[in-house]
């Protein structure tokens, strides 16, 4: 399965448990975040110069840099989540990939992101 075929998977079954979702919850704003970042991946993917490694790696510093920049955990959090749906993301993606097990390692792990 190609990496586009396994992230539309993804898409298809956040959506799936995004219906099933009656309340308004975490779970429910991470579904919908999942979907919204793997829609970005795709759409930088349309461009073959661009590694698909590169484009998570720079949002992932992204995220860290303001996650860096806050005093509040809680606030933090929702940033927290963006962070592990993006990891998750490059892992199920990639999992075939060499570098995938080079890159996550160079994030340790959740909560030392120091």
């Amino acid at each position: 399965m190609t990496i586009d075929q396994t992230l539309l998977k993804e898409i298809e079954e956040s959506r799936r448990w995004l219906n099933l979702e009656k309340d308004e919850s975490t779970y429910k704003r991470d579904l919908q975040k999942r979907i919204e970042l793997i829609n970005w991946i795709l759409e930088a993917m349309k461009n073959p110069d661009i590694s698909i490694y590169k484009i998570i790696e720079s949002k992932m510093y992204e995220i860290l840099d303001k996650i860096n920049q806050m005093d509040s955990a809680i606030e933090a959090d929702p940033l927290h989540s963006d962070l592990r749906i993006l990891i998750c993301i490059l892992y199920e993606g990639c999992i075939n990939e060499k570098y995938t097990n080079i890159f996550i390692g160079s994030f340790g792990k959740a909560g030392s992101y120091n």
